[in-house]
């Protein structure tokens, strides 16, 4: 499914700067909903990978246009906080997954995860027939059809009726703009590289939470998924400490004239950065055989969610508004460059972190993890804000 994630956003993103953000919310969905079916029933391995692979295609779709709907709606100074919500909300969904998926698969099994997955999916498609249409452009040849209409002129036009694109053109826009991007801007691959260190230190570290408490500890999916609990609480710190970041970005603001510079976007990153390896190394030396199983001391790997979901919510939210801020023209070709090679660091991470932590141990394989961040989650954006 992650694999798709990288796919999607590289058709669905671009298409939404050609027809709108809302049918591109809604259908993406839909057909989300659809590829759900066959996961749950499906008979053999196959089927489900596939199936999935195509869940995550479209639901790739809400996860790089709300940032560009987000940039639709509010200006450079108006919309941190709305950014700091969307950076939190992937990070809480993937811990929500394992706290509830562990309990129903537990009890149900499965399947059910599925099932359930796909009606929470249906309330989530209904909430996106509200949302409206954003995009200036398309609102803007609504506008000028209804003027149109209304007068019987046909020389009112939009600027975007004068010289319409060709569908060859259109596709090859649509395909060829994120990976053009990539090449042609060489902060948005840094960038984008920046922020999939951080999706695949992600994922690493959830995999490696059955590692320590399903095998070491002997826990239970479900009680293994109410570990992730501590990753809420430092999302929830994470969401309290960015009004002081917008307050900061502000006064840069005011301090140049109305109008900050996108590397001002880069303090949230500066500051969260080293929680993300003091997390792991937390993670790595409280586990088992460095702390062994017994009493409280679940305590330890389980407190470093805390500083990891801090880290990681505080980091995505200021490299998505900073992008955004940067490409304010192409956002949702920017965001779908970057959810390309994100989620190719998603998709790769957990084919060896469990062997990673089996051979190397619970301690050093998270303290590998923590100097890679060291090395690249410190010096990142340091590099871009001197």
């Amino acid at each position: 499914m992650v694999c798709g994630f990288g796919v999607g956003p590289l058709i669905i993103s671009p298409l939404s700067e050609e027809y709108g953000r809302k049918p591109l919310w809604s259908i993406p969905t839909f057909a989300y909903i659809i590829f759900s079916i066959p996961c749950a029933v499906a008979p053999n391995i196959q089927t489900l990978l596939i199936c999935r692979f195509f869940c995550g295609v479209f639901a790739s779709g809400p996860l790089t246009l709300a940032g560009s709907t987000i940039s639709d709606i509010w200006d450079n100074n108006e919309r941190g906080f709305a950014i700091a919500l969307f950076a939190a909300a992937p990070y809480g969904g993937a811990a929500l997954g394992p706290l509830v998926g562990g309990f129903i698969g537990d009890a149900l099994g499965w399947r059910w995860i599925l099932w359930i997955n796909m009606m929470f999916a249906g309330l989530v498609f209904f909430l996106c027939l509200t949302i409206p249409e954003t995009f200036a452009p398309v609102l803007l040849k609504k506008r000028a059809a209804k003027l149109r209409h209304d007068t019987g002129r046909k020389d009112i036009v939009a600027e975007q009726e004068i010289f319409p694109p060709s569908f060859s053109d259109m596709l090859t826009d649509t395909l060829v703009r994120p990976f053009q991007m990539l090449v042609t801007e060489p902060i948005l691959l840094l960038m984008s590289l920046f922020v999939s260190l951080i999706y695949g230190l992600l994922y690493a570290f959830f995999f490696s939470f059955p590692v320590v408490f399903g095998e070491d500890y002997g826990y239970s999916d479900g009680i293994t998924g109410l570990m992730f609990c501590s990753i809420f609480i430092g999302l929830s710190i994470a969401l309290l400490i960015t009004p002081l970041l917008e307050k900061d970005y502000l006064r840069r603001a005011a301090a140049k004239g109305g109008m900050a510079e996108p590397e001002d976007r880069l303090v949230g990153a500066l500051v969260g950065a080293p929680f993300v390896p003091i997390a792991l190394f937390i993670f790595g030396w409280t586990s088992p055989p460095a702390v062994l199983p017994g009493g409280g001391n679940w305590v330890g790997p389980c407190s470093a969610g805390i500083p990891f979901g801090f880290g990681m919510v505080v980091i995505y939210f200021s490299a998505n508004a900073y992008i955004i801020d940067a490409f304010p023209d192409y956002v949702a070709s920017a965001l779908a460059a970057k959810t390309v090679v994100r989620s190719g660091a998603g998709a790769a991470m957990p084919l060896f972190n469990i062997q990673m932590y089996h051979g190397l141990g619970n301690g050093w394989a998270a303290s590998l993890l923590a100097f890679v961040s060291v090395a690249m989650v410190c010096s990142c954006p340091n590099s871009q804000w001197n």
